[in-house]
């Protein structure tokens, strides 16, 4: 009997791109050969960039449930596929799924408004002035650190666990451990302190001491709020994000690679 062919997942292709020229070059030789359906129609969404235009995309289609396909456009491109114009539609049919979920942080400000943003790779807290931030850690309600003195602090998912948080030696985690990696940055006391490793179900909260003389910044991978006075992060599970990656450059693969150095 004759074979059919397989079910074409990805018909409707939504591209966006960075403002950077390179990108937008890219986008429109790809709209050319490919067409360019809305995004609210389309089966899938071809990001043009870095890691930074991957990011906006993740979070601006969070609760769509369409997946996004990053192609390398940009400076930093850990979270991207190769360029290449030819083949997308080939290549996005074999492509492997990375599902990933954000942190979701609410900080109060010195005002007592409470802001709240997602963040697919970390949630830091960053001293504001030369003076460093004093802090107090809290791990599901229970107080494991009565005070950091530091230039901050972040939490990191798997996925961000190889992007700033490596930069301050925190450690690289695999894609699909359930597990949070809580740093600090430039710990002045306690001295030994290097971080912890959390469940990813842990509920993580940061008060600022003395943040009238001390202020301190908190941020969302790109949304930041000052002079908070309290912080509270975990990851949201009820948000699913659903990244595209070429057989054998899956975002596994890339970051277990990097515990080798490869």
């Amino acid at each position: 009997m004759p074979k059919h062919p397989a079910a074409v997942r990805y018909k409707r292709i939504a591209f966006v791109a960075s403002s950077v020229e390179e990108a937008q070059q890219a986008r429109r030789r790809l709209v050319k050969r490919y067409g360019d359906a809305r995004p609210e129609t389309a089966d899938v969404i071809v990001a043009l960039g870095g890691d930074g235009l991957m990011l906006a995309t993740l979070q601006r289609f969070m609760n769509s449930g369409k997946p996004i396909y990053g192609m390398h456009r940009g400076t930093v491109g850990f979270l991207m596929n190769e360029f290449a114009e030819a083949g997308l539609k080939e290549r996005l049919e074999a492509a492997h799924v990375a599902v990933i979920h954000p942190l979701l942080m609410r900080a109060r400000d010195a005002a007592g408004r409470v802001h709240r943003h997602h963040a697919i790779n970390e949630v830091s807290l960053f001293r504001q002035t030369y003076q460093a931030a004093r802090l107090r850690v809290l791990i599901d309600g229970k107080e494991r650190l009565a005070q950091l003195v530091a230039d901050g602090i972040l939490l990191a998912t798997p996925a961000g666990s190889t992007a700033y948080n490596l930069s301050v030696q925190g450690p690289i985690i695999p894609i699909d451990a359930p597990l949070l990696a809580l740093t600090p940055i430039s710990p002045f006391r306690p001295r030994r302190w290097r971080g912890a490793l959390l469940p990813d179900r842990a509920r993580v909260s940061v008060e600022v001491l003395e943040a009238e003389k001390r202020p301190v910044a908190a941020v969302a991978d790109h949304d930041e709020v000052r002079s908070v006075r309290s912080v509270e992060i975990r990851m949201d599970h009820s948000a699913a994000m659903h990244m595209l990656f070429d057989p054998g450059h899956s975002l596994d693969e890339r970051i277990l690679s990097e515990q080798f150095g490869v």
